[in-house]
């Protein structure tokens, strides 16, 4: 049994390919099983993967028409045999220790789920540029065995799955699955909220392993068009609370709150004539919420409740500020990176704002204008 097994789903990556696997092959902890799931790629993906497949022993490689993220993963942990499992998005890469230290705290702690905290990074000119997201924000919980059985606030730590290590038996124990809707969409949403359903010992460290890529433009983050993405993963998480009792009281209450934070990010990325078409669904589902009294207001910071408020009871003036500020932004916004702060001209003068962090979105507090 390999002490790690690395799940790599493959789609069309070619430019990217190489330097992820390199990072996987050579990680300081030996002992691991590398299995790379080629959905069907219509690139140089798959004679890459038969490369790597030929000098290295731990690596399986299993080429497989196109099903998508999810059934790919599914293939891909359903045949891991290593005591933990982890995730490696084929255009990201991985520091050297990232699996062995993970696995030893995984050990030491005896828990089903470690994570770390990550880099966002993009290249530019051969030069790469990175910064540093913390799996809680807040910072109150590192380093500590948590229950998410007791304290639903680790809900509200970095979403992705990638980030970290599975026990490879707690995730065949209660059948933990990823949707197997079409394409690359968001279906590690439902995995993630799975394993924190089950999981009664969740471990992170505030130490980065993982190096996640935001300047490729085939990444579904990217796609607007896949406005309707994020709904079917919520539905996919919700039709399993449905059949579980015991998970629907615990976790209605913050599930409905996660996919308020998605929706919001989704409403405003999509583009119009989507826009209006997906604000009509987040509406009626949440008044839905509401009537059913599966929603929880203490949940909300007041600025969220705010906001869901207005889009429930005055929704065509919320559509029209929002577009409205939209289309401003677009038109006046020059903005400019500079660390964890950027800088904002509007008309000649400028605000500097710091960067504020929440799930895939950005916020900005204003901290001066000059």
């Amino acid at each position: 049994m390999p002490r790690v097994s690395i799940v790599i789903p493959v789609y069309n990556v070619e430019k990217y390919l190489r330097e992820c696997l390199d990072s996987v092959v050579n990680q300081t902890l030996k002992d691991i099983e590398i299995i790379c799931i080629d959905d069907g790629s219509t690139d140089s993906s798959a004679a890459i993967l038969d490369e790597y497949v030929a000098r290295d022993e731990r690596i399986k490689v299993i080429h497989k028409e196109n099903g998508g993220y999810g059934k790919a993963m599914n293939v891909g942990m359903d045949i891991a045999t290593g005591e933990y499992i982890g995730i490696v998005e084929p255009d990201d890469y991985i520091e050297p220790n990232m699996y062995e230290d993970l696995y030893q705290i995984a050990k030491d702690n005896n828990v089903q789920i470690v994570k770390g905290d990550y880099w966002r990074f993009k290249t530019n000119d051969g030069s790469e540029k990175k910064e540093l997201w913390l799996m809680d924000c807040n910072k109150k919980y590192y380093n500590k065995i948590l229950n998410p059985q007791e304290n639903i606030d680790v809900f509200n730590f970095q979403m992705h799955t990638w980030a970290g290590i599975y026990k490879n038996s707690f995730i065949k124990k209660y059948n933990i699955r990823h949707n197997e809707t079409s394409g690359a969409s968001y279906q590690d949403t439902g995995f993630w909220f799975q394993t924190l359903c089950y999981a009664t010992r969740f471990y992170i460290v505030n130490k980065p392993f993982y190096m996640y890529r935001i300047d490729n433009p085939n990444a579904s983050i990217k796609d607007k068009k896949k406005v309707y993405a994020l709904k079917y993963e919520y539905d996919f998480i919700y039709d399993i609370l449905k059949n579980n009792e015991e998970l629907y009281r615990k976790f209605i209450n913050i599930f409905w709150y996660r996919r308020y934070c998605s929706y919001i990010w989704n409403l405003y990325r999509v583009e119009e004539p989507f826009k209006k078409d997906f604000f009509e669904v987040f509406r009626k589902e949440f008044n839905y919420a509401y009537k059913t009294g599966e929603l929880e207001e203490l949940l909300f910071p007041e600025n969220d409740l705010e906001t869901l408020k207005s889009i429930l009871k005055h929704p065509n003036k919320f559509y029209r500020k929002m577009t409205n500020s939209l289309t401003l932004l677009q038109k006046i916004f020059s903005i400019r990176n500079q660390g964890n702060h950027k800088i904002i001209r509007f008309f000649g003068v400028k605000f500097k704002i710091r960067r504020k962090f929440s799930e895939d979105k950005e916020s900005y507090n204003v901290l001066s204008g000059s």
